[in-house]
């Protein structure tokens, strides 16, 4: 009988392989979780494959009929308690940090924010917006910290949703389920924000990591080619792999953010330390779209949220108006430093080299997935306050 060290030698004999399959199906990710999803995964492949039997590494993969059976209730939008930020009230989307331009007293737009992965639960794959807990770290860790950042501009609309846990992320067919039924939040929040706000005002989308997948459906289901896609002023998809073959095939009228002033247009970014391996991330972050449409137009969308320009796609420090420093968390919200983070696009990834006084914390491999919009506060809010503007402009021009 061959002994465990025989076998884990064995194992990483095999992993290699194994790892490159994890790859792919860990692209489907937002990338954050992918990272530390393909490394929990080569840890449990590597121990099963030494120590356990088959059968004990066979865990139960549920039903389409069991998730959504187990899924909560759906939120009311009517409700005020379904909103982490209304303008009708007092939220973490009020906050402005110091060093920060002033809240807009007059807004003339409106922002729809759909927040990332909050919920870190492994005993359920969506969670019930009804759990307090959770509620209180998306306020405190992501809305104050990105939603916060277009209320220079517009009043801010954010909605607490099923969201898909991080326990739903190891299996793809569980996963997309998850994502189905959190959609269909994300898709009624929407029709309701549209249907209580005045018709005639712009709107932004913002999305990040799970947020930004939704805002990407939302694109092209209910924006892209209609009457609302007049309204648009901008998308910022963050924290997930846009490619630019996706304008002319996923979305027909929409096209991608390369002036700072364009509107009706998508801006995309995921930034990486250059420690980091660009062409690999650049890789896995291309692999929904190469799955789906071929190799042809994979490059992802790279804007730099310093210079906000295709043809100025690197920036040195002088260029950061204000980053947010320390990590994502509960309690508010540290002051901004300037010209504390240089970025530059490379092979479709953002590399950012942020001043240690920041005192952020990557991902495994180098990802600043959670520092995606943090980075850039000030200089996001500038670019939201210009390009409604922007809009505003090309209005009274019609």
């Amino acid at each position: 009988m061959q002994n465990a060290s025989s076998r884990l030698s064995q194992a990483m004999r095999r992993e290699s392989s194994s790892e490159k399959k994890a790859n792919v199906r860990f692209s489907l990710l937002t990338p954050g979780l992918a990272v530390i999803g393909s490394y929990l995964l080569r840890y449990v492949v590597l121990v099963c494959a030494a120590w356990a039997s088959p059968a004990l590494c066979k865990a139960h993969v549920p039903s389409e009929i069991e998730i959504r059976a187990a899924a909560p209730a759906a939120p009311d939008y009517a409700l005020p308690e379904s909103w982490a930020a209304l303008p009708s009230r007092g939220t973490s989307a009020l906050v402005i940090p110091d060093g920060a331009s002033p809240r807009t007293t007059e807004p003339v737009a409106d922002t729809f924010y759909i927040h990332p992965t909050t919920d870190r639960h492994r005993d359920r794959w969506n969670q019930d917006v009804a759990d307090a807990q959770v509620n209180r770290w998306t306020d405190e860790s992501v809305i104050a910290r990105q939603a916060g950042a277009f209320n220079a501009c517009c009043l801010v609309y954010a909605p607490y949703y099923r969201q898909s846990t991080s326990g739903a992320f190891g299996v793809p067919a569980v996963r997309k389920i998850a994502f189905d039924i959190a959609y269909s939040d994300v898709r009624r929040a929407f029709h309701h924000f549209i249907k209580v706000r005045d018709s005639k005002r712009p709107f932004i989308l913002v999305g990040h990591s799970q947020g930004a997948a939704h805002v990407t459906r939302l694109l092209a289901e209910e924006i892209d080619d209609s009457p609302q896609a007049d309204r648009l002023v901008a998308a910022y998809v963050i924290g997930i792999g846009v490619s630019r073959g996706e304008f002319g095939r996923r979305y027909k009228t929409l096209q991608p953010c390369d002036r700072a002033d364009q509107v009706r247009c998508v801006a995309s970014w995921n930034a990486l330390l250059p420690s980091g391996d660009v062409q690999t991330y650049a890789r896995q972050l291309e692999n929904t779209y190469v799955e789906l449409y071929g190799e042809s137009g994979r490059e992802l969308l790279c804007t730099n949220p310093l210079t906000f320009s295709a043809v100025r796609s690197s920036a040195g420090r002088e260029s950061s108006h204000g980053a947010v420093a320390g990590e994502p968390g509960f309690g508010p919200l540290q002051g901004l430093i300037v010209h504390s983070v240089a970025a530059a696009c490379h092979n479709g990834i953002l590399v950012v080299k942020p001043d240690p006084s920041l005192d952020l914390q990557p991902l495994p491999g180098g990802s600043m997935h959670y520092h995606d919009i943090g980075l850039f506060y000030q200089d996001v809010r500038e670019n939201a306050v210009l390009r409604t503007r922007a809009w505003l402009v090309s209005r009274h021009m019609q």
